[in-house]
C-alpha cells in the first residue's frame, strides 16, 4: 500500500507543481505580494496531497517568526524548502545560483526576490549574502538559511557553513533555529514517502550578541538536538 500511495502523490507533486508553475507565470508580470501568494496556494496543495494521498501530516511546534526574522533550518529534504511558503507570512531563502537555470523555477526566484549566493565566491558571496540579507528585512521578510548548505542525511550531525555566522554578526539579529524530521517521511533520492507527521519545530531564537565560536555551537547544539528528539519520537 505504501508503494501505491507514494505513487499516487508523487504523480500528484509533479502535476500539481507544473501546473502552479505555468499558472505563475502571469505573476511574474504583477507586483510581488501576487507571486507570494501564488507560492502559498502552491505550497498548501503540497501538504494537503501529503495527508490525502500519502498519509503525512504536518504540525508546527512553537513560536513563528513574524515581522523581520532570520531563520537557521535543518536540511533534510526539499519539502524543507517550500513549506515554509504555507507557514511563514513572506519566506526568503537563500538558494545556490545554479537553481537560477532550472525551468520555471528559477524565474519565480527572481520574482520572489530570493537571496540568490555563489557557493565558490567565497568572501565576496558572503558580503552580498549579508547585503542582500539587509534590503529583505527592511521588507519585513523572513530569511531563511539552511546553514549546512546542502541536504543532510537522517541522524547525522550537520556539517554548518560560515554563512549563517555573518549574518548573524552583521545584521545583529536574534536567530531562530528550526529543527525538522523531513527527512523521516519524504525520503532523499526516493520516490517514497512514509506516512506519518512531519514536525517543523521552531526553536526559543538564540539572542543576538554572542561571539562567533559560541553562537556556531550553540546553534548545532539546539538544531540536532531537537532534530534528533523529533527522530526518537518515531511519529
Amino acid at each position: 500500500m505504501i508503494y501505491l500511495r507514494s505513487f499516487l502523490f508523487q504523480l500528484f507533486f509533479w502535476l500539481w507543481s507544473a501546473t502552479m508553475a505555468i499558472l505563475m507565470l502571469v505573476t511574474l508580470a504583477l507586483p510581488r505580494p501576487v507571486n507570494r501568494a501564488a507560492m502559498r496556494i502552491w505550497s498548501r496543495g503540497v501538504i494537503l496531497g501529503l495527508r490525502i494521498l500519502a498519509g503525512v501530516r504536518v504540525e508546527v511546534r512553537g513560536q513563528v517568526p513574524t515581522g523581520p526574522a532570520l531563520v537557521a533550518a535543518k536540511h533534510q529534504s526539499m519539502f524543507d524548502v517550500f513549506s515554509q511558503f504555507a507557514i511563514l507570512p513572506d519566506a526568503c531563502f537563500v538558494m545556490k545560483k545554479e537553481l537560477l537555470m532550472v525551468p520555471l523555477f528559477g524565474w519565480h526566484g527572481l520574482k520572489a526576490r530570493m537571496i540568490v549566493v555563489d557557493r565558490d565566491g567565497h568572501s565576496a558571496a558572503l558580503k552580498k549574502l549579508v547585503r542582500d540579507s539587509v534590503d529583505r528585512m527592511k521588507e519585513t521578510r523572513q530569511v531563511v538559511i539552511f546553514p549546512e548548505g546542502t541536504r543532510g542525511k537522517v541522524g547525522e550531525p550537520g556539517d554548518y557553513k560560515p554563512g549563517i555566522a555573518a549574518l548573524y554578526r552583521e545584521l545583529e539579529l536574534p536567530v531562530t533555529p528550526l529543527a525538522l524530521n523531513c527527512g523521516q517521511h519524504w525520503l532523499h533520492k526516493s520516490l517514497l514517502v512514509q506516512p506519518g507527521v512531519i514536525v517543523f519545530e521552531y526553536l526559543p531564537p538564540i539572542p543576538a550578541g554572542l561571539k562567533r565560536g559560541e553562537f556556531m555551537r550553540e546553534l548545532q547544539t539546539r538544531i540536532d538536538g531537537a532534530t534528533k528528539a523529533l527522530e526518537d519520537e518515531g511519529i
